[in-house]
């Protein structure tokens, strides 16, 4: 199947499961920015449950932007604080360490525009993941799609669908339980190698 899906900041676990069983992915980079979504947003398994990650953005004195045109507000810190939390949650992971040196470099570097650093994070984890899919970006906005499964609807954080996703291992499920759809990080860190076949296994709702 062709899909059509935002790429978000380190995507949860939903935008994977819909990528790595589609024969394209097409991403949408023409759509107007919405605050207050997966776009510049993920969620991590810290100490204390459930933690957001937000990238600050610029904002503009015009009401629609283009996602595309977006750019990160890199005058606050905000990369070594997603860093040090990333630490927190999962350097005592079983595979912190072997994706580490993949992940941290993202981390290091500026990059101007939220679209571009969302594609880059995507790029890493398919890199991780050995996975080679077939993506493209639009060019125009459309409502409505023809030939292509819209997951477009995955983005939008507050009006997020339960997912019945598998229950894996997760660093501090002894004292909050498992919280499912986090970040795909989340699963990498976890459950390393096996995280392919995790994704591959799943079964999607969609939004």
């Amino acid at each position: 199947m062709n899909i059509l899906l935002h790429p978000a900041y380190f995507p949860n676990i939903a935008h994977f499961v819909a990528m790595v069983q589609a024969k394209e992915v097409v991403f949408e980079s023409d759509d107007n920015f919405v605050k207050q979504t997966y776009r510049n947003r993920a969620y991590i398994y810290g100490a204390n449950g459930k933690l957001a990650l937000n990238i600050p953005v610029i904002h503009s004195q015009k009401n629609r932007r283009k996602y595309r045109d977006v750019k990160i507000f890199n005058d606050e810190n905000w990369q070594s604080l997603h860093w040090k939390s990333l630490l927190s949650a999962y350097r005592t992971s079983p595979f912190f360490e072997y994706y580490e040196d993949d992940i941290k470099p993202l981390f290091n570097s500026k990059v101007n525009y939220i679209l571009d650093f969302n594609l880059k994070c995507i790029e890493v984890i398919f890199d991780c993941l050995q996975l080679d899919l077939n993506t493209t970006k639009t060019e125009t906005f459309q409502k409505s799609v023809e030939n292509k499964i819209d997951f477009r609807g995955l983005v939008n954080a507050k009006k997020e669908q339960p997912q019945k996703f598998e229950i894996y291992t997760q660093v501090f499920s002894n004292k909050h339980g498992f919280i499912p759809n986090l970040s795909i990080l989340d699963l990498l860190f976890n459950e390393g190698p096996n995280t392919l076949d995790y994704l591959e296994s799943q079964t999607l709702t969609k939004q």
